[in-house]
């Protein structure tokens, strides 16, 4: 370093070091049940406590064999995959701090700690972590390296394992921290693997790989393997490291259960012009998956099986001989690689692209289009039961919020081809219904009663589809005020299904469509109004995302399916939220352009609420769509439930799908228009009032 830049240096940390302490320290989530023990512990030398004593002393002595240790230590929620749901095994962050929720992560240092979650999972982190922590929000304005400059000294390291980072968030964090004078290291050593030490769980045996049959997969995997190649050739690539698990379930034909909510297995793969390789442990392979992915022949569509993680020896093997190869970039809700894969050959090789399996697998075939639409049928047909079940025995049983998602569950999972859940099953009511990003958990259990509504939202496996629904109900009944919210609600859903576009629109422009029955009130739903979704894969998909505000490169295609939700939300009060699948088809005309005016259909078919719709507020055009709606769910619905016998839930089904009066005679609805402020009943008994008063008074003036 020259003099110059020595003396530049110097004065900077000098700087920050003068500004650091007349700065105050980053303030986060307010803790009330922390704000009269700070420093003291709801249990006396906890276990919690005591693992975040360990990872300290990990990182004085056992951080790096060869460098200083580190000053700090960067955990996220994710797994090796960058999954945000993780196995047992994985689960890191949750045995470090005893957080349930994802989409996290933490920060260790030798005198704080500190861990940064969604909005949704705030007041959940609250109940779930001890007074040791901080809490922040993702979406606030305190980064993971402004509350690191406050805690560390200058020219200090701090670590994290590259395996749980993506590459993009690598960067931004060696950047962010350079500005606060701190060095980010990779710890391939995770320091929570060291301390978990014999008590971290194994990977279950049982966890057997499964073949995903040609009848729901549509095509065969070889094919699926030839058009990658193509794409890759494309991008003048030889090869492609894969690391997302969804990505090489789909491309191989296979699923798992090797994590929560998402039917896949944990590998790697990678594959170029001439070889497949399959990277998983051997323990999970069955005869039956030897034959399917051909493991005893040696020609380019044979598979071969190594140990898992034999992928990083392989890497740079091969990275000697690679010209140029694809390794992953995010995509929407796809992170990337991981720092870990992507520092592991020579940068002047890495291609970092988005991966094409994504649009292989966004765009659905004949069989998974078709077996979409049974899946969600069924499921229909599994909330049409748990609902009417519910409502059967609502006045005689005592009813919380996590009593009624197993009840939903419980339906769902009983259904045939179910295998698994899609999501965390959310069931909000009251004042819970009333936050967007609300997660039900033991910790916030509430009863549910028949004063306010009740939001559920719910997803799941089958093997020929993934389904996402949210529904809003109401066992009492409804004040004015939800009525209306709940039928603007419904409109701005109603509205995407009868729309007509060319192919080049963005999912951005579609949003204003269903957000315009709230925008009109003023008002918004912060959440985005719709994502892609898999077919017996993951229930958040890339590429489409219809969220106003971001930009895209990627537009809707034939055989595409996602999600449409529209909410209102009422602070401390009650909230409404709605979510439906749609699929995308091709209406077969042209756009004078060129482009194909493509439009969508409902997928999922199950009931509204009809005692929170005012129909008054809805336009002739649009009850005749929630007529046609209606139809379709007695038709499709209806038949799965008269198959299974189920004629408690098909009556429910059927009182909630009746049809709706299109038009109303004028004085009709003038009646209901005005019914707040007084209609023509109204008006009557008013005059007569006035009728018997002016009588009482006239005599007494002559």
């Amino acid at each position: 370093m020259t003099t110059a830049k020595w003396i530049w240096r110097l004065a900077l940390s000098i700087l920050l070091v003068l500004g650091l302490v007349a700065a105050e320290k980053p303030k986060g989530y307010h803790r009330e049940i922390c704000q009269y023990r700070k420093g003291l512990h709801i249990q006396s030398m906890s276990a919690y406590h005591n693992r975040l004593m360990a990872v300290r002393q990990q990182m004085l002595i056992r951080a790096s064999l060869l460098e200083p240790e580190i000053y700090g230590y960067i955990l996220p929620s994710t797994d090796e995959h960058l999954n945000q749901e993780v196995a047992e095994r994985d689960q890191r962050l949750r045995y470090l701090s005893g957080f349930t929720g994802i989409r996290a992560f933490a920060a260790v240092t030798s005198h704080g700690a500190a861990i940064w979650v969604e909005n949704r999972y705030a007041q959940q982190a609250d109940g779930e972590l001890e007074c040791d922590w901080e809490i922040f929000l993702t979406s606030g304005n305190v980064t993971v390296a402004d509350w690191l400059g406050g805690h560390v000294h200058v020219d200090k390291r701090i670590g994290a394992d590259p395996h749980l980072v993506p590459h993009s968030q690598w960067i931004q964090w060696e950047r962010e921290l350079e500005e606060k004078l701190l060095k980010l290291v990779k710890i391939n050593n995770n320091l929570i693997d060291l301390i978990w030490g014999s008590e971290r769980p194994e990977t279950p045996k049982h966890h057997v790989i499964k073949v995903h049959p040609k009848h729901f997969a549509g095509e065969s995997w070889q094919d699926k393997v030839k058009e990658l190649r193509r794409r890759l050739a494309h991008l003048g690539c030889d090869a492609m490291v894969i690391t997302s698990l969804t990505e090489i379930a789909y491309l191989l034909n296979i699923r798992g259960n090797d994590i929560p909510y998402t039917p896949v297995v944990k590998s790697y793969a990678i594959v170029s012009q001439d070889d497949v390789f399959f990277y998983v442990d051997h323990a999970k392979i069955s005869l039956g998956i030897d034959f399917h992915l051909r493991t005893d022949c040696f020609n380019e569509y044979c598979v071969k099986i190594k140990e898992y993680n034999q992928v990083w020896s392989d890497i740079r093997t091969y990275a000697q001989k690679w010209k140029r190869v694809l390794v992953s970039a995010p995509c929407v809700q796809e992170l990337g690689a991981s720092e870990a894969i992507y520092s592991s050959m020579p940068g002047k090789i890495v291609v970092w692209e988005i991966s094409p399996i994504i649009f292989m697998r966004a765009q659905k075939n004949s069989d998974e289009q078709e077996g979409m639409r049974r899946a969600h049928i069924r499921d229909g047909a599994a909330i049409c039961t748990a609902m009417s079940n519910m409502e059967n025995r609502f006045g005689t049983e005592q009813w919380t919020e996590e009593k009624i998602k197993y009840e939903v569950e419980l339906w769902r999972l009983s259904q045939e081809h179910a295998k698994n859940l899609a999501m965390r099953t959310v069931v909000a009511y009251g004042e819970h219904s009333a936050l967007p990003y609300y997660i039900s958990s033991n910790v916030t259990d509430i009863e549910v009663s028949d004063q306010s509504l009740l939001v559920i939202e719910s997803g799941g496996q089958y093997l020929d589809g993934t389904t996402d629904v949210s529904r809003t109900f109401m066992f009492g009944q409804p004040t004015q005020e939800m009525k209306k919210a709940y039928t603007n609600v419904l409109a701005g859903i109603l509205h995407l299904t009868q729309l007509k576009f060319p192919s080049d629109l963005k999912p951005s422009e579609v949003d204003a469509l269903v957000r315009s029955m709230v925008w009109k009130d003023m008002t918004d739903f912060p959440q985005a109004t719709g994502h892609g979704i898999g077919s017996f894969s993951s229930v958040e998909e890339p590429p489409i995302s219809v969220a106003y505000g971001k930009n895209s490169s990627f537009h809707f295609k034939q055989g595409y399916f996602f999600s449409s939700e529209s909410g209102y939300y009422k602070r401390n009060d009650f909230g409404v939220r709605l979510k439906n699948v749609l699929e995308v088809v091709d209406t077969g005309h042209t756009h004078p352009s060129g482009a194909h005016f493509l439009a969508f259909q409902d997928v999922t078919m199950v009931p509204y609420e009809p005692k929170l719709i005012d129909s008054t507020l809805l336009s002739a055009a649009e009850k005749r769509l929630l007529n046609e709606y209606n139809a379709k769910i007695r038709n499709d619905v209806g038949g799965e439930l008269k198959r299974v016998g189920d004629m408690q839930g098909f009556h429910w089904m059927m009182t909630k799908t009746r049809h709706i009066r299109e038009y109303l005679p004028e004085d009709e609805y003038r009646s209901a228009l005005n019914g707040a402020s007084g209609g023509p009943t109204t008006r009557c008994l008013i005059f007569m009032g006035l009728l018997i008063v002016l009588s009482a008074i006239l005599p007494t003036q002559s």
